[in-house]
Formats: C-alpha cells, structure tokens, sequence
C-alpha cells in the first residue's frame, strides 16, 4: 500500500463536522495528523468537547486535538449555529465527556509545526471559520508553501448565503479571517454552501444508513437527530451536510464533475453584504484565479462515502 497522505482537519463540531470527520476517520488513504478546533457552530468550550468525544467514540483517541480561537479575529460574531446544531453542538442528548483531554499546543501553533513535519505533503481541510488558520498565517506567511493542497467549506459564489442573504456561516463568522486567508493562499479549493444546496442526501437514504448495528451510526443518529429533524422541516425530503461534502471533495477529489476557477475575495464592510465571497465570474478585476470552486460532484459517491462511515464496525 503506498504512504498515506497526512491530513490536517480545522473544525468547529458540529453535527455536519461531525459526518465529515467519520468519513475521514474511515479513509484508508489518509493519516489524520491533527485536528485544530475553533470556536462557530457553538463555542469553543463545546466544540474541543465534541472534537474528543468523537475521536473517542471511533477508537482514534490518540489522534491531537489542539484547541484554538475561542472568537473571531476582530469584531464579534453576529450569532453561532445553536439553534441548527443544538447548544453543545451535538443536539443536547448530553453525552458523557470523553476521557482524554486536548493538547496543550495552540492549533495555530500546531498546524504549522505539522506543516514543516509533513511539508509539501499536507492535505489541509477546513471546515470552519478561519480564524485558526488566519492566525498561523500572521505568526508566519510561509504557511501556503507548505501545503500541498487546501480544501476550504465555505462561502456562497452566488451571494446566496445562509447566515444573512449574502453571507454564509464560516466566512460570516470571522470574514477578517477569511480574507487573510483568501489573499494569503495563491489557490485553495472551495466547497460553498451553494454547492452543499446542490448535493442533499435523501432523508429516508439517511435514516436507512442510521438503523445499521453500528457504533458510529448510533452515535450520529443521536446527535444529529434535532438537525435532521429541522432539515425536514425547513427543506423537505433533501438532508444538507455540508461539511460532508467538503470533505468528499478533499479525501477524493476525483468525483468532482464540474468546477470552475475565478478570483474569489471576502466582503469584509457593506450592511448588507459583510462576509460575503465575491466571485470574479468575468474575471474583469485582473486578480489572479485563487479558488477552485467545486460546481458539480458525483452524488454516489458521496452517498457511498457517508454510508459507509455510518455503518462502518
């Protein structure tokens, strides 16, 4: 078998982070090095908890979790997805803490320490706010040289956005995070919310993937019960996951059927239109394409990924 590609994770658990990491921890092809936890969906103090509890539950306790920015670089954030996730993040079923606690080492600090150990080999995936990853890069620039390849779940291309009508949750939350990052990453891929809209798992297909005699389905059927039943509710038979689908995109990136490349950069005034990801569509700012924005991935095999990672033993 040939080496296994080190990868980074950067998240804010979460019931979505929750089912991309469970299809991370059962990739065969890549070593998970590290996990950086930031503050967004919920806080911090419940986001390093769920990162833990999760780690515990599929037996990879001895996988690092370094624990991050407890709020967004500059300004406060306008509000965190509690009322989507639950308050702790993994939808209030109160599980017990896990038995291990997270590194003393900053996940800023942590990322780039295993940027020099794996370098020009590291995967890194973000699934959250980039406040964590933001950080590294103000303590050292050097950052993007490292890493071979970049996989960001965020933005709306189209300013279709879901935490205000332009602006969706990652970028929304820490858009000065996300515009260091932007302009400090030459070219990074992009899994946006619209791309997430597209790429809904069928509701009965999730519930059906969820009665399996499996530790992980059980576990994920608890905690993402009130976020799927909200999902019925607000969209109808479609389950988004949009973490999910970022991170199928980052461990195969061969199933992307459709991507397009364009400059993309981060609103960061405008009452309307803070944290917003503007697209250079027409290219007709000059920029150089730093995003390639994933339009179109292969639906099976996403359904195939998440299947799997919920009944795997």
């Amino acid at each position: 078998m040939s080496k296994k590609i080190p990868l980074y994770i950067d998240t804010d658990p979460g019931v979505d982070d929750a089912l991309a990491l469970l299809i991370a921890f059962n990739d065969a092809h890549h070593d998970i090095v590290g996990l950086g936890i930031a503050a967004g969906n919920v806080g911090l103090e419940y986001t390093v908890r769920n990162a833990l509890k999760l780690c515990e539950t599929v037996g990879r306790s001895d996988v690092p979790v370094f624990a991050g920015c407890a709020s967004p670089l500059v300004l406060p954030p306008r509000e965190d997805a509690s009322h989507v996730h639950g308050r702790d993040g993994f939808g209030d079923v109160d599980l017990p803490p896990a038995a291990h606690a997270a590194r003393d080492e900053h996940a800023a600090l942590a990322l780039l320490r295993l940027s020099h150990e794996h370098a020009g080999e590291l995967l890194l995936v973000a699934l959250g706010p980039l406040t964590n990853i933001a950080l590294a890069l103000k303590l050292d620039p050097t950052l993007p040289q490292r890493i071979k390849r970049f996989v960001i779940m965020g933005g709306a291309v189209t300013a279709h956005g879901n935490i205000t009508a332009a602006a969706e949750f990652n970028i929304g939350f820490d858009p000065e995070a996300a515009h260091v990052v932007f302009e400090a990453f030459p070219h990074f891929d992009l899994a946006d919310w619209e791309a997430t809209i597209a790429h809904g798992l069928d509701h009965d297909q999730v519930e059906t993937w969820l009665g399996a005699d499996s530790p992980r389905a059980r576990f994920y059927g608890q905690i993402s019960r009130h976020n799927r039943e909200r999902g019925v509710d607000h969209r109808g038979g479609r389950w988004l996951s949009a973490d999910a689908l970022a991170m199928a995109y980052a461990l195969q990136p061969q199933g992307a059927l459709e991507t397009a490349e364009r400059p993309v950069q981060v609103e960061l005034g405008g009452s309307l239109s803070r944290g917003a990801t503007i697209t250079d569509w027409n290219r007709q700012t000059g920029r150089a394409d730093n995003a390639r924005i994933l339009l179109r991935y292969d639906q099976g095999r996403f359904e195939r990924l998440a299947a799997a990672a919920l009944t795997a033993g």
